[in-house]
């Protein structure tokens, strides 16, 4: 059954990496747990090395190596939460990890500045100076603290990149190489620790530093650069063909070798990095829009920038270097209840293949701007009908039939809303109030699953 109803707004955006609200699960709580207790061991590392503390000069200096060492770990644990380890990607999920990431750089940078300030008060306090000339003596005459000082610059960029009126302004392309100046920070920051740091006097510090750093560089090298390698030469992705679904969607079917040992489960998406010109330097992340079948895979992308419009132009053939299966909107996160998937625009993509394979009774509601932009709908009214389930559409031009994204209106077209699990794919601000509905019509905040679209 199909329904269209309605018409609604929304703001326009590009696939993100979904956020998936509510799934507090042991290894959320458990990998939590294990971060905060990493921080208490650094604790513990200047604490044991710490016989007093007098005077100011004493506690300024106390405090700039607290937390110059918590700052080191910091670091670490900025690394790790994306190196796309997919154990943490099923289990805490994608957005998850990517909100923890953004903390713990703000985290990485307050305690940065923080760290140069008060070390260098300390040792201006013990050499009876003013902090800028201490400054300078020790940038220039500490071991392997010029380094350093070039590393806190390039954090100092990646944080105002990163800050959300920045990021507006930025493609996604540029933004993301300027983000990699974090790896070239942390590797420039890394001597000045073991060489000034007092705590790395003892073996065994230093041996626990240099595992902790190895291995956070083990998981980048293994799981974003080996694992898509080994990806790309065991099956060989590339371009089977392009199929316009609007004037602005596209579908690329993707073939290879092999595919049939390529595992996606229903709702997870790849970072496609597309090898032709014009489009080869930059990796971008697109749901898979339907259900693998072992000889191919699909994606559906609207075009909102310069790359994802160029996708409209990929001839046959044309090679591909994929990362993933990434995401955690699967249907693990059903639990066995009847589900209710909310999507708006280009969002739908993630949601067709869970509406097509998730069990029993799932209910799907779509809006859109135009009747043209409610991309794939002939395939999710062949589903409906095959499943005997329901699918609501709402177009907001030209004039349609208003549906107010509001608790009563989901209450009215789906009665038990509040027993569904819920997912959600769309951009913030549609997703937002999406999410405040379900609440007020009795959805617990565990029950709902989000993928989102932005810049």
């Amino acid at each position: 059954m199909s329904t269209e109803v309605a018409r609604t707004a929304w703001p326009g955006g590009r696939h993100r990496v979904g956020r998936t609200a509510g799934s507090g699960t042991a290894v959320v709580v458990a990998v939590q747990a294990l971060i905060w207790t990493g921080a208490a061991a650094v604790l513990g590392m200047w604490w044991v090395d710490t016989a007093s503390v007098v005077g100011p000069a004493g506690w300024f200096t106390g405090a700039g190596r607290i937390t110059g060492l918590l700052a080191g770990y910091a670091c670490v644990v900025l690394v790790i939460l994306m190196a796309r380890v997919p154990l943490l990607d099923r289990t805490v999920g994608t957005d998850r990890l990517a909100r923890w990431h953004a903390a713990a750089g703000r985290y990485t940078i307050g305690l940065t500045l923080a760290h140069a300030v008060l070390i260098t008060e300390g040792y201006a306090l013990t050499g009876r100076t003013d902090p800028v000339t201490e400054g300078v003596r020790v940038v220039l005459h500490y071991p392997d603290m010029l380094k350093a000082a070039v590393g806190l610059l390039l954090l100092l960029v990646t944080a105002v990149v990163s800050a959300r009126a920045a990021r507006r302004r930025l493609s996604h392309e540029t933004w993301y190489y300027l983000h990699l100046l974090t790896y070239a920070a942390v590797f420039l920051a890394f001597g000045h620790q073991l060489t000034n740091g007092a705590e790395f006097d003892r073996t065994a510090t230093r041996v626990a530093w240099y595992v902790l750093y190895l291995g956070a560089a083990a998981l980048v090298v293994r799981f974003r650069l080996l694992t898509p390698l080994r990806l790309s030469r065991r099956h060989g992705l590339r371009v089977a063909g392009v199929r316009r679904e609007s004037p602005d969607v596209v579908s690329v079917l993707v073939t290879g070798e092999h595919m049939d040992e390529l595992v996606v489960r229903p709702g997870q998406f790849f970072r496609w990095r597309f090898l032709s010109p014009g489009l080869w330097w930059t990796a971008s992340p697109y749901s898979v829009s339907a259900v693998p079948d072992g000889r191919s895979l699909r994606i559906t992308v609207k075009a909102v920038g310069g790359h994802s419009a160029a996708l409209a132009t990929l001839r046959p053939g044309t090679r591909i270097w994929a990362e993933g299966p990434y995401g955690a909107l699967t249907p693990d996160r059903a639990t066995g209840r009847p589900a209710l998937l909310l999507a708006a625009g280009v969002g739908i993509t993630p949601l067709r293949v869970l509406f097509e394979t998730l069990p029993g009774d799932p209910v799907l509601i779509h809006w859109a701007r135009r009747p043209e932009d409610l991309v794939l709908r002939h395939e999710i009214d062949t589903v409906a009908a095959r499943r005997g389930t329901r699918a609501y559409y709402s177009v907001s031009h030209p004039a349609g039939y208003r549906l107010p994204l509001d608790a009563g209106t989901l209450r009215a077209l789906v009665p038990d809303v509040a027993q569904r699990v819920c997912y959600l794919c769309g951009p913030p601000g549609w997703a937002s109030a999406a999410q405040a509905a379900l609440r007020a019509a009795g959805v617990p905040a565990r029950r709902i699953h989000q993928e989102s679209f932005a810049l």
